[in-house]
């Protein structure tokens, strides 16, 4: 199942996408949104819509981030691609998972604009395949560890490289920098979600393009390190880290500038697009 949140003039609302358009969930469902649904273990009642005629069409709608709200965490990995860790000289394949956190602010849905804040140019794009968990569990074992999760996304980490430098959180946590969606692509519609093919473009232009399986540490792998340390709950998504060609690894970097368009494509889910625009006043 493909699973959107959006909004029209009637205000929020979420349902399953069909190649004739959206049949709408939340009007038919006693579930205020996708977050709720997903900790109530509810995504049999949502399959059960599936056949009924479309109530939208996609052009009708504006995304919200694919899972609105997100649960209590958007974790996020950095250097899990062994050719990104290649692309910075002086690097090494990290032991253990590099993780930080992002708020809840910096989360966007497809269509929206990223933000480049006035203090800043250095702003990069990095491709990411976005795991959501389902099942909550804590100190889950990697054999097990893929039936804790719900769905796959896309996020786009947006980062602010001057300010990573000396800090990951603030680089990290401009507001409008997170792209989440276009939406979320049930588990069972993807088996191994270390054999896709991600790529970013910006402007058309090919920036980045691998296959999952280049991560050093797989979707398994992941959430059986981050559920050691903290409690995995419905809702909750974990981005895996970018693969090579980011802006900051080219000479000179081709930072994001107003007027850029971001688009990230996963085989299997589709494609997150975003524009780039001045951040408002």
């Amino acid at each position: 199942m493909r699973i959107v949140s959006f909004t029209t003039a009637k205000g929020a609302s979420y349902g399953l996408v069909s190649d004739e358009g959206i049949i709408e969930a939340g009007g038919r469902l006693p579930f205020a949104d996708v977050s709720a649904l997903l900790a109530a273990g509810a995504l049999p009642q949502l399959a059960a819509l599936a056949g009924r005629a479309p109530d939208l069409a996609l052009a009708d709608i504006c995304y919200l981030p694919a899972v609105p709200n997100p649960g209590r965490k958007v974790l996020a990995v950095g250097l899990n691609y062994r050719a990104h860790v290649a692309e910075a000289p002086g690097r090494d394949v990290p032991e253990n998972p590099r993780i930080f956190a992002r708020l809840a602010d910096t989360v966007i849905g497809h269509g929206e604009p990223l933000w480049l804040p006035p203090n800043s140019g250095h702003f990069d794009y990095e491709g990411e395949l976005a795991v959501v968990i389902g099942k909550p569990g804590r100190r889950i074992p990697a054999a097990a560890a893929l039936d804790h999760v719900a769905a796959y996304t896309i996020f786009n980490d947006g980062s602010l490289r001057d300010y990573q430098k000396h800090s990951v959180t603030a680089g990290k946590n401009f507001p409008h920098t997170g792209p989440l969606g276009p939406w979320l692509v049930t588990a069972d519609e993807i088996p191994d979600p270390g054999a896709l093919t991600l790529e970013t473009r910006v402007n058309g232009e090919r920036r980045q393009h691998t296959s999952t399986g280049d991560m050093i540490l797989n979707v398994a792998q992941l959430i059986a390190y981050i559920s050691e340390w903290t409690p995995l709950a419905a809702g909750d998504v974990i981005a895996t880290g970018t693969p090579e060609g980011v802006a900051h690894a080219r000479k000179p970097p081709p930072w994001l500038r107003p007027g850029d368009v971001v688009d990230i494509s996963i085989s299997g889910i589709g494609t997150l697009r975003n524009p780039v625009i001045a951040e408002p006043a």
